[in-house]
């Protein structure tokens, strides 16, 4: 008899006490959680999936009708199998059919209960009773549950090193840092265990195993390391991320899934500053066509248009001078302007949020910043030469460089294919701050007007 082999996936599910509606397999994607398929319950409460592709290898999840509920199993090279399983006790009663990776996962999931449960009771007495005479005791018992679970861990990780579960559990590992005893000089050092942690926190996971994207697990210890365990500093950040996506490119599902994530982190980043990682990763991945295989043109726009309108404003970048008159008509470019500091101030008189913070910035010019040597380079954006004019009279902006771009210099540079202010200094909305040095290097950007107060005191010091 000839050996053939089973192409596409086939699984059959026995799902009690269900026998009407459908059954969904769904599977985790980072994050988030999608559903691939859908088949009619019968009377005896069974559904197959099938599909003429195989899976990609992950965590999946069998959906309740009411989509209410699910319960997981993994999907890996064991394609063709059958699961029973009962709402009543879901891991108790489950059964597995062809599928040792499933039974394994099983056994992971039956332990993993029994130890949470004892220890979610124990840590109920503890909230109870914190400082009660068998607290000591309690807290050892919930140390020694959770040193069975690592133990059980690290003994299926030797015991099967190429299963789906053992790269999940290197995910969920945590680098255990030396005792103090271990380190230099014979006693804790804080920067030691700190860089130990950090070289140790990826341990045993290969950023080129697809199957990570999808489980629930490894977006978040993604997430961690850049916005906890690694320093805020944009060339710490860019460094890390180029290191992770060199190391994933061989897998084009994982280095899409990990590049999509740091773009998604930093194209807009919370941090000032930060931009710089997204116009790493444009410079090293994107603009190179690495991403091009799976760019489709609303993205591939979004990301291009993005990265020219940053890529100019980076802090500690020279700023590009602008070609702009004042208000009589007369040249006033940015780079006539001599002083210690410079506050670009990018407004709207018809903007409400400029009405309110433009008087707030020009009090805190008038009262403190004149003195301080600072002084304010005022771009009108839009809302029309008769409406700023009036507004400065009313507000009394005195001191400021008041310009405005000419029409005819803008149709010019557009003609030309030149880029605009607006996009050299990123303004898509108003009002926009930027604070430059002496010798125009950016030096903090989008900042209100306190932060950009507070940012100027520390350099005036």
């Amino acid at each position: 008899m000839r050996g053939f082999t089973q192409n596409g996936y086939q699984i059959k599910v026995t799902l009690k006490p269900f026998t009407n509606g459908y059954l969904y397999l769904g599977h985790h994607f980072g994050s988030k959680q999608y559903i691939i398929d859908s088949v009619a319950i019968n009377s005896n409460s069974e559904v197959v999936f099938s599909g003429k592709e195989k899976l990609f290898g992950g965590v999946y999840m069998v959906i309740y009708p009411q989509k209410n509920g699910w319960f997981e199993i993994l999907v890996d090279k064991q394609q063709h199998f059958s699961v029973t399983a009962d709402t009543t006790d879901i891991i108790g009663k489950m059964q597995f059919t062809n599928s040792s990776d499933n039974q394994l996962f099983q056994s992971y999931q039956k332990i993993a209960q029994e130890k949470g449960k004892a220890i979610a009771l124990l840590q109920k007495q503890l909230k109870e009773d914190p400082a009660g005479s068998d607290s000591v005791k309690t807290r050892s018992a919930i140390t020694a549950l959770n040193a069975e679970m690592q133990q059980y861990r690290e003994q299926f990780i030797q015991a099967h090193p190429a299963h789906l579960l053992t790269a999940i559990f290197h995910i969920l590992q945590e680098p255990k840092v030396p005792d103090a005893a271990q380190h230099p000089g014979g006693k804790y050092d804080s920067a030691f265990a700190y860089q130990y942690y950090k070289q140790h926190y990826w341990d045993g996971v290969s950023f080129a195993d697809e199957r990570l994207v999808r489980t629930p697990v490894f977006e978040p210890k993604l997430q961690r390391y850049f916005s906890n365990v690694l320093l805020q500093q944009p060339d710490t950040l860019s460094k890390a991320a180029n290191k992770i996506l060199d190391a994933s490119i061989s897998n084009k599902e994982m280095f899409k899934f990990i590049l999509s994530a740091l773009t998604e982190k930093y194209i807009n980043p919370t941090y000032m500053g930060q931009d710089a990682v997204f116009v790493n990763l444009f410079e090293r991945y994107y603009a190179p066509g690495k991403a091009d295989y799976w760019l489709n043109d609303k993205y591939r726009k979004a990301v291009f248009d993005r990265a020219y309108s940053v890529m100019a404003n980076l802090i500690g970048e020279k700023a590009a001078d602008m070609n702009m008159v004042d208000s009589s008509g007369k040249a006033a470019p940015l780079y006539g302007i001599k002083a210690p500091y410079i506050v670009i101030c990018f407004w709207d008189p018809t903007c409400g949020h400029c009405q309110t913070e433009v008087p707030q910035l020009d009090s805190l010019f008038q009262h403190k910043w004149k003195k301080q040597g600072v002084q304010m380079y005022g771009v009108m954006t839009d809302g029309g030469k008769e409406a700023w004019l009036k507004f400065i009279r009313e507000h009394q902006l005195r001191g400021w460089t008041h310009v405005y771009q000419l029409p005819a210099v803008k149709e010019a540079e557009y003609a030309a294919n030149k880029p605009g202010y607006k996009q050299l200094y990123d303004v898509y909305q108003t009002p926009v701050l930027y604070l430059l040095d002496k010798d125009k290097n950016i030096i903090a950007k989008k900042l209100n007007h306190d932060q950009l107060d507070e940012l100027l005191q520390v350099k005036l010091k």
